[in-house]
């Protein structure tokens, strides 16, 4: 069953590609930031700006709103552009991403911008910030979905097997994480750095319902947040394959583009690149 309809697929595969013209945009003009991540994760962004999440751009604090978790804030580049791209703050204000005084800061920080749920910077903390807000919201008896956002990175973290212990003991069923599976850290892949597999079996066996997908289907992955959904007794972490640098081929995989940003030549060469690959999503 499709849960996506051709025309929803192609306005969410556009808007990823929007979105990752931008954040290219964004990081050539402030000249520091993130690349790879972000990019990576422009997919699942759309995905969840555009179409599963409950939310009210014109309202950011509507009180039944989902929330959504951003662990791993240095790539909040993916998020500003996908929250000015929905409504939340116009998109000029792009322009003063890690500026001083600016709103958009190099991490997001919850209290200069309505929408951003949490404070984010230190890896590790963000599953257990889901948690409180999950939990929080079974005590007062709220429906809304808690979305957490993770690195596949940050499983190195003790205090994030803490929280997945936690949640599994609690069977909080509307917090569903999502783990941006790229296999890259800023040193190298995870699976020399310290290994992360079977990870699967290691959330299993903390009383969590898996689910399997390729982070840059979207119709498959917004099928996988309907399943989620389906599950009432336990927490669902989604696995997510993805690409860091996805879109830019000349970075795809590459994790020295963890944490440095394009020149304004080659920014405007991937943005070029991106239109044309705009031109063939189109036509499909």
């Amino acid at each position: 069953m499709s849960f996506l309809s051709e025309t929803d697929s192609m306005h969410l595969a556009l808007e990823a590609n929007t979105l990752r013209q931008l954040v290219i945009k964004m990081l050539a003009r402030a000249g520091s930031g993130h690349t790879a991540g972000p990019l990576g994760m422009a997919d699942i962004f759309a995905a969840f700006y555009f179409h599963i999440l409950v939310h009210k751009p014109e309202d950011p604090s509507w009180e039944d709103r989902d929330r959504l978790i951003l662990s791993n804030g240095h790539i909040v580049p993916i998020r500003y552009v996908a929250m000015a791209q929905a409504g939340y703050f116009p998109l000029e204000e792009l322009d003063t991403y890690r500026s001083l005084g600016s709103r958009l800061q190099g991490h997001p920080e919850r209290t200069r911008l309505l929408g951003l749920e949490t404070t984010s910077g230190p890896l590790g903390e963000g599953l257990s910030q889901a948690i409180g807000i999950a939990l929080g919201a079974r005590m007062d008896k709220k429906d809304f979905y808690t979305y957490c956002l993770m690195s596949d990175g940050e499983h190195q973290c003790g205090n994030t097997w803490e929280a997945i212990m936690f949640a599994g003991k609690e069977k909080l069923s509307h917090l569903i994480a999502v783990v941006d599976r790229n296999t890259i850290q800023i040193s190298g892949h995870t699976e020399d750095v310290m290994p992360l597999e079977p990870l699967r079996d290691k959330y299993e066996a903390f009383g969590w319902n898996v689910l399997l997908t390729d982070g840059h289907n979207i119709e498959l992955f917004c099928e996988s947040i309907e399943q989620a959904k389906l599950e009432t007794e336990k927490p669902t972490v989604i696995i997510a394959s993805t690409i860091s640098g996805k879109g830019v081929d000349s970075i795809e995989a590459d994790y020295t583009w963890h944490g440095k940003v394009p020149t304004s030549e080659q920014a405007t060469l991937w943005v070029t690149d991106l239109e044309k690959a705009r031109a063939n999503i189109a036509t499909i």
